[in-house]
């Protein structure tokens, strides 16, 4: 055996084993990598030739936007932004069947519109409307359906940190990232809607709640707006060649945080707590970036793209069949991964392949991210399903029950996306961001 495909096995065998005795991903990646460094280069320079790799990883000035778009998510999720958002949601869609369910997707999207976290959105939207929608007789477990299933959106509609870290692995640009995830985060939410919507048919008795006058809907909208503006200077800023995405983060940041004191929900004394927050979360995700630019240096090393490629061309030519058979690779991955080394891990992988035959790397990048999102739904790693079960107080299994049908529409919607490419690719060509 060769030393690149020894190299190979030992990443391969290493994490497969790591991962089966529980140890975390970031760490069966990080230790299975720098093994196989060792065959590579030797045990005297492996250390350092794996640190060095780590280094060229996370030091990159578009990951800067990473720990800024974290803790304003951190900031607004302690700020009473969602309640606003909420507020908002509520009046758009508060006159709809099953309003209080349809108003809990709605604020989720809105509220993952300016935080970039499903995690966030599924715990500040799910604490609030889950009483309420108690109140009115809704089943515990399909509200928790309800909230998890409408989550991800966020992790879709811009800002996202996801997009970022696709960004960097692929060299896409992360503002026609951006924009490419309007389309279909908003199909994901709209998805949602049909299937409570449906279930409101069987359920008559959730179809209307208290109605809001004209006047309480303009106060209560003109309340969120503030919130709201942020989407445009972050987004409209990028695009408008004011700032990049790691300076818009930094705004993100500050206009937040000015939001948040100007609304008295943030004092000087919570600093400390949010900083500490949103630190805990930064630190895993570069620490994800740097062992899975180890993996990277390995797996080209090693050869694995080219050898997948080749597997998986034997299997079919037809890029219909090869895009559907990435799209359930990648589905089983997410019920086992979280999305960000997921897309570290992968990219490099399936891209090059997609490439060849004429797929966008925006396009491909839509696909993957709304991939991962289902697996953050699902079980048995799901985090936003473990987040959403726990803050409605419901066990795992009538959650997931009750999100069978938001698992069909969802992939649907996937499929939908991945072979009607102008659903992320109209938005930025329109403006400009990539060429047709």
């Amino acid at each position: 055996m060769d030393i690149a495909a020894l190299a190979g096995l030992v990443l391969v065998v290493g994490i497969a084993v790591l991962l089966l005795i529980g140890a975390p991903i970031s760490i069966a990646v990080g230790l299975s990598a720098t093994l196989a460094m060792f065959v590579i280069v030797g045990t005297q320079n492996g250390v350092l030739t794996a640190a060095q790799q780590m280094f060229k990883g996370i030091n990159s000035f578009a990951l800067l936007a990473i720990p800024f778009f974290v803790l304003a998510g951190v900031i607004m999720n302690n700020g009473g932004i969602a309640l606003r958002l909420i507020n908002a949601a509520k009046v758009l869609v508060g006159r709809a069947p099953a309003s209080l369910a349809q108003t809990n997707i709605a604020a989720n999207a809105l509220f993952g519109a300016v935080s970039g976290s499903a995690i966030a959105a599924a715990a500040a939207v799910g604490s609030t409307m889950g009483p309420l929608q108690a109140k009115e007789g809704y089943d515990k477990s399909f509200a928790a359906a309800v909230n998890v299933a409408s989550a991800p959106s966020g992790m879709l509609i811009p800002p996202s940190n996801l997009m970022i870290v696709y960004s960097l692995v692929s060299s896409t640009s992360v503002a026609a990232l951006f924009v490419a995830g309007y389309i279909p985060g908003i199909l994901w939410a709209l998805a949602c809607m049909v299937i409570v919507y449906l279930y409101s048919r069987k359920h008559r008795e959730l179809r209307y709640t208290e109605k809001v006058t004209f006047g309480q809907g303009v106060k209560t909208v003109l309340d969120a707006v503030p919130s709201l503006l942020l989407i445009a200077v972050v987004i409209g800023g990028i695009l408008a060649g004011f700032f990049t995405a790691t300076e818009a983060a930094c705004i993100a940041v500050i206009y937040s945080l000015v939001l948040s004191f100007v609304y008295r929900t943030i004092t000087v004394g919570d600093l400390p707590r949010i900083l500490i927050d949103a630190a805990r979360t930064t630190a895993v995700v570069m620490f994800l970036v740097g062992v899975s630019t180890i993996m990277g240096f390995v797996l080209s090393f090693a050869k694995v793209p080219a050898a997948v490629s080749s597997a998986m061309f034997g299997i079919s030519e037809n890029p219909v069949v090869l895009l559907l058979l990435i799209a359930v690779v990648l589905l089983v991955v997410g019920c086992f991964m979280d999305a960000t080394p997921a897309v570290l891990i992968f990219t490099p992988i399936f891209l090059p392949m997609v490439v060849s035959f004429g797929v966008d790397p925006v396009h491909f990048g839509i696909m993957i991210i709304f991939n991962l999102c289902i697996g953050t739904i699902t079980p048995p790693v799901g985090t936003v399903l473990f987040v959403g079960a726990k803050i409605a107080g419901v066990g795992i299994e009538p959650v997931v029950r009750q999100l069978l049908p938001f698992f069909a529409a969802l992939v649907a919607t996937l499929i939908m996306v991945i072979f009607t490419p102008g659903l992320s690719l109209w938005l930025p060509t329109a403006l400009g961001l990539i060429t047709p």
